[in-house]
């Protein structure tokens, strides 16, 4: 039976390097245009795109088989990255073998805190977005729904999110070291995201009292410290009130570096007895990573945090064994339900493909060749 209708391809953690994931990063505005382009390919009957810290994926039914070739193109051409070097780090998974991998991935067995909570949301984002925009149809729709029932079904008969499997959890124990307590340190949190938030929450249960918010848009920022019981700051400000803080927790989605260099050095030179921490959790990178050689700053970014992750892997790795036999026996079941109707569109396109051999073979060495016209 023909898995071709259904792909997913991208790139995540596994392959590619924070360096190159920034290059990749996908803005709000870059996913809205590409989707506009995507939805033109004829061969492309039904996609969605999930785009976060650490991975770039499209899922894709198609009725031509250079469907996803094309997708590919199109990603790389919109962000000026070789076509080349990502054919070298690129995931590219067919049938059922991308039903799973869409399970793993919901289910936070895919991510590089493995167990985390944060990707099933971001999952069920994307997949709202797409149905929004209207490009999902009732294959990526069945497995999209489908695949959430048996992400939820693996976390709630399994013990794959209980330690401490969070970027905020490993950030806060990562403190604890450097301060050993965290009763008088002062914190400051640049944007007002949901990680942003999750991560000073994260503080504040293990005991952290000083909170400062600072964001682009003040007013988040404003409805964020009364959340949190914090204090609100201009995002203006945050390079030269940076002496003021011992840790420094960015999660903005600015496309350049909001904290350089020079500003650090300038902090630590009112501040050299006392060490700086900062938390890197965005991507592009907010924090200038030359502020590492500085003498008494700590600066950990998302890469360096899912290395201390790591550890607690090998602990849990007869829970994660468990948790993949689940998957692979949802994965088979969903994908018997859905392939009938992947093969049928795949021999669509197939007998398409066919049809416009033969009449090309047909024509006179002067005739044009015929140009697919773009899906309504």
């Amino acid at each position: 039976m023909s898995t071709e209708g259904f792909f997913v391809i991208g790139t995540t953690h596994h392959r590619a390097s924070l360096e190159v994931r920034e290059k990749l990063a996908l803005t709000s505005d870059g996913v809205a245009a590409l989707q506009a382009e995507l939805a033109t390919f004829a061969g492309l009957k039904e996609f969605a795109v999930l785009t976060t810290c650490n991975r770039v994926e499209f899922y894709g039914v198609a009725s031509h088989p250079d469907a996803a070739a094309q997708v590919s193109a199109a990603f790389c051409a919109r962000q000026q990255f070789d076509r080349t070097t990502f054919e070298q780090i690129c995931l590219s998974l067919r049938g059922r073998e991308a039903v799973q991998h869409l399970i793993e991935v919901s289910a936070g067995l895919d991510s590089q805190m493995i167990g985390e909570t944060e990707i099933f949301g971001q999952v069920k984002d994307a997949y709202a977005a797409a149905q929004a925009k209207g490009s999902t149809g009732p294959i990526l729709n069945r497995i999209f729904q489908k695949g959430f029932q048996a992400a939820k079904h693996v976390r709630t008969h399994t013990a794959i999110t209980e330690g401490q499997v969070s970027v905020a959890n490993v950030a806060v124990d990562l403190a604890l070291t450097i301060y050993g307590s965290l009763k008088s340190t002062g914190i400051l949190l640049l944007g007002a995201g949901d990680i942003g938030e999750k991560t000073a929450k994260a503080f504040q249960s293990r005991g952290a009292a000083a909170l400062t918010v600072a964001s682009r848009h003040f007013e988040r920022a404003m409805e964020l410290a009364t959340t949190l019981g914090a204090s609100a700051m201009p995002f203006e400000q945050r390079e030269h009130r940076l002496a003021e803080f011992d840790i420094v927790v960015c999660a903005t989605s600015a496309p350049d570096t909001v904290v350089s260099l020079a500003a650090t050095q300038a902090a630590m030179a009112k501040r050299p007895a006392r060490p700086l921490f900062f938390i890197d959790q965005a991507l592009p990178r907010d924090v200038d990573p030359a502020v590492a050689k500085l003498e008494n700053v700590f600066l950990y970014n998302l890469d360096d945090l899912a290395k201390i992750a790591e550890e607690n892997r090998a602990a849990r790795a007869a829970e994660i064994a468990k948790c993949r036999a689940i998957v692979t026996q949802k994965a088979d079941a969903l994908w018997h339900h859905v392939a009938p109707q992947v093969a049928a569109l795949a021999g669509q396109g197939a007998a398409a493909v066919n049809g416009s051999s033969l009449a090309r073979a047909d024509e006179k060495p002067g005739d044009a060749e015929p140009v697919p016209a773009p899906r309504p």
